[in-house]
């Protein structure tokens, strides 16, 4: 492991750890772990998470929303950090040695800060400003509005203007998502520890991937892969495989950071 860098934050300082490549596959064993340490909690706490994603998803679905749909499943990355906090919870219990309950994933006290609220605000907006985004493109692919689903399916599939719409949006997106990313890879958990305020934890999150730039753009390709492939299964995955990521997202953030008063 490097030299750590540090910076004050908060009630301390806190040092960003070099890691090495090997660590996102390192940190996916260890959520793996924890997650049968306390299946119950965090399997009941997937589950949740996927029955309200398939609700959204064949509501949309069957008032032929399609569009948004297709938006939304894309642009679950970027709320994702703020609704595993209950699971950062679960793995900072399973590391202190304790047995974490449903009840203590649900109602985490130390989320419930303005430092978390503003971190949670900015990732809505950022969702809401992808959304806009979104309708943009589509807008300036197509001369008329697909009524049904298999209509835009169609679209998007079998005509130039839907590949123009796929390719754009898939980059447009992308760009949203690392600068996303940037912002949360470390600071949402970071955010459990109350002597942390949300601009130090940001700040911490920036200099985590300038300075583990390949480890942390492999662990964003692992958690969009295993996300997105989940979608396609009617979010049934998301029961098993957000719970896993969530726990394993914990690790990360204890690997790259330290805290010191």
């Amino acid at each position: 492991m490097d030299q750590p860098q540090s910076a004050a934050g908060g009630a301390g300082r806190i040092h960003i750890n070099g890691v090495g490549l090997s660590a996102p596959f390192r940190w996916l064993g260890q959520g793996w772990v924890d997650l049968w340490r306390a299946p119950g909690p965090c399997l009941v706490y997937g589950l949740a998470l996927a029955a309200f994603s398939t609700w959204i998803c064949y509501a949309l679905y069957i008032f032929n929303a399609a569009f948004w749909v297709l938006t939304l499943t894309l642009g679950f990355v970027f709320v994702a950090p703020m609704l595993a906090m209950g699971l950062y919870e679960a793995g900072r219990r399973i590391e202190a040695g304790e047995r974490p309950r449903l009840r203590d994933m649900v109602l985490v006290r130390q989320a419930v800060r303005q430092d978390t609220f503003y971190l949670g605000l900015a990732l809505l907006l950022i969702y809401l400003l992808w959304g806009r985004v979104a309708q943009i493109v589509y807008g300036l692919n197509t001369f008329s509005l697909q009524h049904t689903t298999a209509d835009f399916i169609a679209f998007a599939l079998n005509t130039k203007g839907g590949h123009t719409m796929l390719l754009v949006g898939t980059i447009i997106g992308g760009v949203f998502a690392l600068l996303t990313y940037a912002l949360v890879v470390v600071s949402a958990p970071m955010l459990l520890d109350t002597r942390v305020n949300v601009f130090s934890a940001a700040a911490a999150s920036f200099r985590a991937l300038d300075r583990n730039t390949a480890p942390l753009l492999l662990w964003a390709i692992l958690l969009v892969a295993l996300l997105l492939i989940s979608a396609t299964t009617g979010f049934t995955a998301f029961i098993l495989v957000f719970p896993w990521l969530g726990l394993a997202s914990w690790r990360a953030y204890r690997d790259l950071v330290t805290l010191e008063d």
